[in-house]
């Protein structure tokens, strides 16, 4: 018999949850959020059992201890908070009750007309075993207690006592775990600051923002943060800031021969200037790059840069440290393709190299050369074409000196590769939301993202247009499609992004038969008039302020889909725990043609009689309306608005009184 057996544990402790790949990945959680255990726990025969989670930061000794509650069957549950950024650990102890089990058999035995002196006594020796580790003035209460049990001289007072609330919630202060089972292995929490779950993310060109036309600056920028900003946006998100090469360089529409005047992609990285550690000098210096951070702090943005770890054919990698690439039979250096597409200005890292330690130990350089200039935040391009071993020694690699530091992973790839990055410590992914326009398709795509493991450890951030993508959808749509997939965006999602100005002024003109920009920003200097006629500026500072207004919109997993009886109606709601804000949203999905249909509520979750009229107040538009039952009818012109938000409301003391729901 094995040593490490204590048959004398008789507690089961199984299907605990939530945990990733059997403990391997932790699950993620910002600050101020909650964690939910679930865990099936019980044992042999008819004695009771008793369960805690138990949780602490890993930097720390001692546990915080919850209590957990029954369920139903053997299903027990707890909730616990966290409230600083780190890892944490959590697991599951329970024990059989023998205290508990002893007070439900001692009613059981009295109300049946038995004889309860002898259990009594049993009672009485429970509970001066209590007392041995007990508070001296709760000691002191089980100790008496006991001797009036063991005495017995009125055995109905005796049962009473036995049974009484104060005595079982002393008594429950001190029990009994020395045979308890502990759940193995501990379980992670990556816990990350507020910005992780909740984010508005807005992407532009700076070169595209200079004076007449001429390549724009850091310095240049810096009036456009206050427009940012007014906007409601709070992440400012730059494309790679470095040289770009000058060889293979691509002209416009991505043409293999270039133009003296063609700036070229910002994503085909390095030149003679410098690589990832240098900032392009059209753009200005370090210093200037600085400035430019301390300015958008000033305004309430926060500067995410671009992490793209591949190089143009004239990096400096290239000379110092060939062996980090392939090199072809006629002398030449691979570059990236993934065929039938060709990317000639790009040559790919090749991290099967012998020599892959000094490679990953250089990018890791890079992350922290930019972390130390005052970045805390990366949009990383492309991760799933490089080891999903390496990301995650990055990642845990930054964290251990940085923890605020947050991942945004570009990978717009196949399931299980997206999830992989994110168990791996990404703190964010971009999605498929750009391509799901359905009701089917987004329905059946938030069920998957927040009511499946997958919820506890991707936070999707919901982008509709991208520098290289053009959806069909906004292709067609017109300026109502645009709206439609912002509010989508920024209210399914609680972390959403936008590629501007081209979405704000409803730029649709794409590569024909393809979904990519005509004239794409990634190969030209653009001049761009924000306040051109049709653009939608308004409306994402209003969507914008109205998530900032509402705690129910900065989270996902709160997001319950309502029933509506037309297919190009979509209908979903947001609440806070305590059902103090709720939000309802309705979207018409046919950007060109009015729609109208039926909503369903459940009244009972938010504690609204059917017979009580409530008030709508569309947060979008200003519009009231008063709504009666379950079923509630809705219309919405595209040519209008072509969604509601909707703010619910419930009367208080007379018909016209209303205050917002709580």
């Amino acid at each position: 018999m094995s040593k490490d057996i204590d048959g004398r544990r008789r507690v089961v402790i199984e299907g605990v949850k939530p945990q990733i790949n059997g403990g391997q990945f932790a699950i993620k959680r910002a600050v101020g959020e909650s964690v939910v255990v679930k865990a099936n726990v019980f044992g042999d025969g008819h004695d009771l059992v008793r369960a805690e989670v138990l949780y602490r930061r890993r930097s720390e000794d001692d546990w915080t201890v919850r209590e957990m509650q029954h369920v139903v069957n053997d299903e027990w549950t707890a909730r616990f908070e966290v409230d600083s950024v780190g890892e944490y650990v959590y697991t599951v102890r329970a024990w059989i009750d023998h205290f508990a089990t002893w007070q439900s058999d001692l009613g059981k035995r009295h109300e049946a007309g038995q004889d309860v002196r002898v259990p009594l006594k049993i009672g009485a020796e429970m509970l001066r075993d209590a007392a041995r580790c007990a508070e001296p003035a709760d000691a002191a209460k089980l100790n008496a207690w006991a001797e009036t049990l063991e005495a017995a001289q009125d055995v109905e007072v005796a049962v009473e006592l036995a049974r009484s609330k104060e005595l079982t919630d002393v008594a429950g202060e001190y029990p009994d775990r020395s045979l308890a089972t502990m759940y193995e292995p501990e379980l992670r929490i990556r816990v990350d600051r507020p910005r992780a779950v909740f984010s508005a993310w807005y992407e532009f060109f700076p070169r595209s923002f200079g004076a007449d036309g001429r390549h724009g600056t850091f310095r240049d920028c810096e009036r456009m943060l206050a427009e940012i900003a007014g906007m409601g946006f709070d992440v400012v998100y730059l494309p790679p800031i470095h040289p770009i090469g000058q060889v293979n360089r691509k002209g416009k529409n991505n043409a293999t021969v270039c133009t003296p005047t063609d700036p070229g992609s910002p994503w085909a990285i390095g030149s003679a200037e410098g690589g990832h550690k240098a900032i392009d000098p059209l753009l200005g210096s370090m210093d200037d790059f600085q400035r430019f951070v301390e300015k958008a702090k000033g305004h309430g943005l926060e500067v995410a840069m671009d992490v793209a770890f591949q190089c143009a054919p004239d990096h400096p990698y290239i000379q110092a440290h060939p062996e980090w690439f392939r090199w072809r039979p006629d002398g030449t250096v691979q570059f990236a393709e993934n065929p039938p597409k060709k990317y000639e200005d790009i040559l790919p890292l090749n991290f099967e190299s012998k020599q892959w330690q000094a490679l990953w130990e250089e990018l890791h350089s890079v992350v922290q050369f930019w972390i130390d200039q005052g970045i805390r935040m990366f949009r990383v391009d492309n991760p799933h074409t490089k080891p999903l071993a390496f990301w995650q020694w990055l990642i845990e690699g930054i964290r251990k000196d940085h923890p605020d530091v947050l991942f945004l992973a570009e990978a717009f790839t196949r399931p299980k590769v997206m999830q992989y990055l994110a168990k791996a410590g990404f703190n964010q992914s971009y999605t498929y939301f750009t391509w799901r326009n359905s009701k089917w398709e987004l329905e059946q795509y938030i069920r998957d993202l927040t009511q499946t493991e997958v919820g506890e450890y991707l936070r999707p951030n919901f982008w509709p247009n991208t520098p290289d993508i053009l959806p069909q959808y906004l292709q067609c749509g017109g300026r109502a499609a645009f709206i439609v997939r912002l509010v989508l965006a920024a209210t399914l999602s609680a972390s959403y992004g936008i590629y501007g100005p081209a979405f704000e002024l409803c730029v649709s003109e794409a590569i024909e038969g393809r979904e990519e920009y005509f004239n794409s920003e990634k190969y030209e200097i653009k001049q761009w008039d924000w306040n051109q006629p049709g653009n939608i500026r308004a409306v994402i500072e209003r969507v914008n302020r109205i998530r900032r207004q509402n705690p129910a919109l900065q989270t996902i997993r709160n997001i319950q889909l309502y029933g509506i009886d037309n297919e190009s109606l979509l209908c979903y709601g947001k609440s806070t725990e305590d059902q103090s804000n709720v939000i309802v949203t309705v979207v018409n999905l046919d950007p060109h043609h009015r729609q109208s249909g039926w909503i369903q509520l459940p009244l009972d979750a938010f504690q609204i009689d059917p017979r009580q009229t409530y008030l709508m107040d569309d947060l979008l538009t200003g519009d009231k309306f008063i709504w009666q039952g379950q079923s509630n009818y809705v219309e919405l012109d595209p040519r209008v608005m072509p969604a509601h938000i909707l703010c619910m409301r419930k009367r208080l003391r007379r018909e016209t009184d209303f205050d917002y729901f709580m």
